[in-house]
């Protein structure tokens, strides 16, 4: 009787991801309510400083972007309201860099390929950064 092949998945580990992507939330969310704080105490209550505390989550979330399969016009998205919520997904594909358990965009396909690492069964693995992402390699 042969014996049973291990599982084809192995699972993943959601703790240390969840652990990365709180980390990474947090190193955006804290700093931009500081930099909000010091520009009202410097100008008063107003337009800027509500503006400020933005500023910084709007950057990370445009560098990040192209990383996790978004635009880096999502970035836009602090001014209407769900930023936060975008930069979570985000800071939660980043957290498993450069393995993506998503399916990728068309223009990333030739880029891609399937993981074959039994510790990373069912991802796509980023063979080379994107093209507006050249800049940093993560991983």
């Amino acid at each position: 009787m042969p014996a049973e092949a291990p599982a084809a998945r192995v699972p993943r580990d959601r703790r240390g991801r969840t652990i990365r992507t709180v980390a990474m939330t947090l190193a955006v969310v804290v700093p931009s309510f500081l930099l909000r704080e010091l520009i009202e105490s410097l100008f008063g209550r107003g337009p800027m400083a509500d503006l400020s505390a933005i500023a910084l989550p709007m950057a990370a979330t445009a560098w990040l972007a192209p990383y996790a399969s978004y635009r880096r016009r999502d970035a836009l998205l602090w001014l209407a309201g769900p930023g936060i919520y975008v930069f979570a997904v985000i800071a939660w594909r980043v957290a498993l860099a450069p393995y993506r358990d998503w399916r990728p965009r068309p223009e990333e396909l030739p880029r891609m390929r399937w993981s074959r690492d039994p510790e990373h069964a069912g991802t796509w693995y980023l063979t080379e950064p994107a093209g507006d992402a050249r800049h940093t390699a993560l991983g």
